[in-house]
């Protein structure tokens, strides 16, 4: 899948794989340094994501609905407690929702986001579960073809496609932002 974003993540709405388009998407929920890229962390403790989703109450009701739903399935999971109680102490925003005590699952929906690189995106989502990995959900975005957010990944895609070697073999590293392009043309 080279033209449609999709990514793993699992119960702690944790980025565990994507794809490379998935990948540049979420560029900004990458710059965290802290590992693996987390959906919620992303949402209530970076100062960017409001820029970022332009839904950014709805998003943050889901994300604790969801981990609201992982807490019931595995009250034990430590890494979830870990992740609420950091979320807990660092954000009213999160503290507010977790005390609602909602929950749900969202299988199907629109996710709203202004990329910082191509704008505004209106991407239709499917969720499901992995069966072979329990608590993992594959996550895969599906604008309409003929849609201004189909034509903003498909630029997306052509700066996020990783350069090649002669031999063919992919090189690791990561790909040049538009926007930084035209800072270094403008410095020379």
């Amino acid at each position: 899948m080279t033209l449609t974003p999709a990514f793993v993540v699992d119960g702690r709405l944790d980025i565990l794989a994507s794809n490379e388009l998935g990948r540049a998407l979420y560029d900004p929920i990458y710059d965290d340094p802290v590992k693996p890229p987390n959906h919620a962390r992303f949402l209530f403790l970076d100062r960017h994501s409001g820029d970022f989703w332009r839904d950014w109450a709805e998003a943050a009701d889901d994300a604790v609905a969801l981990l609201r739903a992982s807490a019931g399935r595995d009250p034990y999971d430590r890494h979830l407690s870990d992740l609420i109680g950091e979320l807990s102490m660092r954000s009213d925003d999160f503290r507010i929702r977790w005390a609602a005590h909602d929950v749900r699952s969202h299988l199907t929906g629109t996710k709203r986001i202004h990329h910082p690189q191509v704008g505004d995106l209106e991407l239709p989502f499917e969720s499901a579960p992995l069966p072979a990995d329990p608590g993992q959900r594959l996550v895969i975005y599906s604008p309409d073809p003929d849609s201004a957010s189909h034509a903003a990944l498909q630029s997306l895609a052509s700066w996020a496609a990783r350069p090649y070697t002669r031999d063919g073999s992919e090189e690791m590293t990561r790909p040049v932002r538009p926007d930084a392009r035209r800072d270094s043309d403008q410095r020379h």
